[in-house]
């Protein structure tokens, strides 16, 4: 399997923002896993011809909306409702490192989805061991072991679609934009 590390660990500030107001970031989380699914089909839909991008992108967008589906219950449980989605300052600044071209488009969206679904694990680990109440601890280990598998999901099939030295390239011009980003990220009770 391909592994690498993260340029940078979430500051201790941000864990402390989340559970400061974890309404506001259930609010966000269900926005992320939302988005996730549909970003999943994209792929689906960008990608017909390749039957193995086509497979797991349906069934990583089946998995994200029964995430969402379970992040809503914990949010009615708690009275609480969606809003109206606001532009992420993490996604859309890692979205201008994308480069549009065919050539490296698919490389670029792969990574990049490895590398936002790495920092998931990440923070949902430490949501998970930050909580108190079992239930949703519990869920939110779970959602760090499955972001955990996403990110193994979208490394493995860039390096199915690249050679080994053009992904490693990439994936670490991209690693170090994404921690340039965690840096400049405000600590608040969200994902990302």
């Amino acid at each position: 399997m391909y592994s690498y590390d993260l340029k940078c660990k979430t500051d201790p500030r941000w864990i402390k923002a989340v559970m400061s107001n974890f309404d506001a970031f259930l609010i966000d989380h269900a926005a992320n896993e939302r988005k996730a699914s549909t970003l999943a089909m994209s792929m689906v839909v960008h990608y017909p011809d390749k039957d193995d991008i086509v497979r797991e992108m349906i069934d990583l967008a089946m998995e994200e909306m029964a995430h969402f589906r379970e992040v809503i219950k914990i949010m009615l449980k708690r009275g609480l409702q969606q809003i109206p989605d606001k532009t992420n300052f993490y996604i859309g600044s890692f979205m201008k490192a994308i480069r549009k071209d065919p050539k490296h488009y698919l490389l670029d969206r792969l990574l990049m989805f490895s590398i936002v679904e790495k920092r998931g694990a990440e923070r949902f680990g430490l949501v998970g061991e930050a909580l108190t109440e079992p239930k949703i601890k519990d869920f939110y280990q779970r959602l760090a072991a499955a972001e955990y598998r996403h990110y193994e999901l979208f490394i493995s099939l860039a390096h199915q679609y690249y050679n080994r030295k053009t992904v490693t390239a990439r994936l670490e011009q991209l690693l170090q934009v994404e921690a340039d980003i965690v840096k400049q990220c405000p600590f608040k009770a969200a994902v990302h």
